[in-house]
């Protein structure tokens, strides 16, 4: 099982997206957090499912996370 690192941004109108760093073209959204988590999960298993359909290599996940504090 491997771990991909998701990036979670909120619109102008409250809901949120997110994309997959590792996963060029897995995105996802959301009315709520709760509501995203559960469509991008569902979004980077079709795309792995695809990747191997399509006989494509799977790449492994090597983003990472960070926070910066800016004055």
């Amino acid at each position: 099982m491997s771990e991909y690192v998701i990036v979670i941004e909120r619109g102008g109108d409250g809901s949120f997206s997110a994309y997959v760093p590792d996963l060029p073209g897995c995105v996802s959204c959301g009315d709520t957090l709760e509501e995203l988590q559960v469509n991008v999960r569902a979004a980077v298993q079709l795309h792995i499912e695809s990747l191997r359909e399509y006989g494509e290599p799977v790449p492994p996940p090597t983003a990472t996370v960070d926070r910066v504090v800016a004055a």
